[in-house]
């Protein structure tokens, strides 16, 4: 039995991975700051709760990583922890460089230094980007991060290519572009547009929905499907970073009208422009080019942006908690 130790295991994509890995067969362990307090809401969710084994650990602090990693002896460690919000890292630069690089370096130290033969996934996100031309950033795109979370995952991105380099350590990054689920907090966008649109179906009638900039472009995928590739990375016989994404790209607006439309709702006389929640610098248009994941993974996304949409509000509509 092969075991997994999910660094950040409390998010959208961490309680996802360790869905399948359990499916899989893998003895699944995972890690939040302090698993006293953390609801585990994902978990929960997913019916795996207690099916996977919970430890507290500081990315920030290297004995921390060094005691949870030489208590489980993972063959493979998928690192997803770290601030996670593009616009909060603009007001908490330091804490997101920390947690994010910081936190990764930690884990290669460990790696490193006792000579482990641990198979190691990094999360990199798209915005390292920055702006992507029409055809899609694929692996040998340039960096232009335009957020203290993108210059980040930058940095950490870098550093898994440094340590694979010079130490021959298994270690590959997925470049995940935007995607969504169930499982996302309101604070998202995504998760937030389908909230308001839900409960002015349910006789909210006035319910605003607060935006900011609708022009915006993303490539938006399904969460499920982009941890199926975070797998197959670490399955791959060679270290190698792989750019995950659907190839398809929408505006926000255009997500906005998609949500109210299965309502059968005009989106216009139901949001609000909040200049507040405008980033003091932004991506205009953001899309993946996954053609080498499919070549060489054999993967590629089934699911597109209008099929996220209704997934997603099936299960707002269906949720015994709302």
């Amino acid at each position: 039995m092969k075991k997994a130790l999910i660094i950040g295991v409390s998010g959208q994509d961490g309680s996802y991975l360790s869905q399948l890995l359990i499916s899989k067969g893998y003895e699944v362990h995972g890690t939040s700051r302090d698993v006293e307090l953390c609801p585990f809401y994902g978990l929960k969710k997913l019916n795996i709760f207690d099916k996977v084994a919970k430890h507290s650990l500081s990315l920030v602090d290297f004995r921390s990583v060094m005691q949870v990693i030489f208590e489980v002896k993972p063959d493979e460690i998928y690192n997803l922890a770290g601030q996670s919000s593009v616009s909060l890292s603009f007001s908490q630069p330091v804490e997101t460089y920390e947690s994010i690089s910081i936190g990764t370096l930690n884990i290669l130290e460990v790696l490193r230094f006792n000579k482990l033969p641990t198979r190691f996934y990094n999360a990199c996100s798209s915005e390292c980007f920055g702006e992507t031309n029409h055809q899609g950033a694929d692996e040998s795109t340039p960096f232009q991060p335009k957020s203290p979370y993108a210059v980040s995952k930058a940095a950490a991105f870098w550093q898994v290519v440094n340590y694979r380099t010079a130490y021959k350590i298994f270690a590959s990054s997925g470049i995940l572009f935007n995607h969504e689920s169930p499982l996302r907090p309101n604070r998202f966008v995504t998760k937030k547009i389908i909230d308001a649109a839900c409960r002015i179906y349910k006789g909210e009638r006035e319910a605003k929905l607060r935006i900011g900039d609708v022009t915006i472009r993303r490539d938006w995928g399904w969460a499920p499907e982009y941890v199926e590739a975070m797998y197959l990375i670490l399955q791959h016989n060679e270290p190698e970073d792989f750019v995950i994404a659907t190839g398809k790209e929408i505006s926000l607006q255009g997500f906005i009208e998609k949500v109210f439309s299965y309502f059968a709702l005009d989106y216009r006389s139901y949001i609000e422009h909040d200049p507040n929640l405008f980033r003091p610098a932004d991506i205009r248009f953001s899309v993946g080019n996954p053609t080498k994941a499919k070549e060489i993974l054999g993967w590629r996304a089934e699911y597109r942006v209008e099929d996220v949409i209704k997934m997603m509000i099936e299960n707002e509509l269906n949720s015994p908690e709302k």
